[in-house]
């Protein structure tokens, strides 16, 4: 177990008063997520929520009929997948996976709720979250929909780098084609493009952020639209990143 003092690694547990903070303690576990960990399954009882560490990425992912995935949301240091948004145990609508493995804090669905019961500021706390975790995927929706995929793949990179907390994301063009919606040959072409504006440059398995400015540029509307609501939601919890 880690004492109150050592959760630095989440910045949503670091942002709760540390009368909060003190509640949750005693039931935190530091655990370490494999790259691929399946958290829960859609129907599954969520019985764990999860507080990734800097460096550590999770999404919720959505299992259509075809075959074919969609990521509905990415989560790192800045929340927790999890039974965050309904009270107790209450079973999955999404996948939850395991996309960067790493540090990461585990408490049980139930203690957090019997925790929301004895204060209302972390309860208001949390609430504030899985208001910014539903934004995030409502905004995913209107961007698929709308948006080119250059503008799209930019906004995701710039997202992956946020959680991450570093230049070089180590990530195959197969992963980001199936995080995207998208088929490999239409992401390479749109790292090709990102490359050629010195945002990004490639490498075996691993993309290097060389100029966020420009790759904000050329990100759509949406990477800036959720991270002004997450900073008037939650304020300082979003991790800032410059290069």
């Amino acid at each position: 177990m880690k004492r109150a003092q050592e959760i630095v690694g989440n910045r949503l547990l670091r942002a709760l008063a540390p009368r909060d903070r003190l509640l949750l303690t005693k039931n935190l576990e530091a655990v370490t997520l494999e790259d691929g960990a399946v958290l829960f399954e859609p129907g599954e009882d969520v019985i764990s929520v999860y507080f990734p560490g800097l460096g550590t990425v999770t999404s919720l992912i959505l299992n259509l009929r075809d075959g074919a995935t969609a990521e509905a949301a990415l989560i790192g240091q800045e929340g927790a997948v999890g039974g965050i948004i309904s009270g107790g145990d209450k079973p999955a609508f999404t996948r939850g996976v395991v996309q960067i493995g790493g540090p990461a804090m585990r408490l049980a669905t139930n203690a957090l709720e019997k925790a929301k019961l004895q204060s209302p500021t972390l309860r208001d706390h949390f609430a504030r979250y899985a208001d910014c975790l539903l934004a995030q995927a409502l905004q995913s929706v209107a961007c698929n929909a709308i948006h080119d995929l250059d503008a799209r793949l930019a906004r995701w990179l710039l997202s992956v780098q946020d959680r991450i907390g570093s230049n070089d994301l180590h990530l195959t063009q197969e992963f980001i084609a199936e995080m995207v919606g998208v088929q490999r040959p239409y992401v390479t072409r749109v790292i090709g493009i990102l490359e050629k504006t010195g945002a990004i440059r490639k490498s075996r398995g691993t993309l290097t952020v060389v100029n966020r400015g420009k790759l904000e540029r050329q990100a759509c509307e949406c990477y800036a639209y959720l991270r002004r609501h997450f900073e008037r939601a939650l304020p300082g919890v979003y991790p800032k990143v410059t290069n």
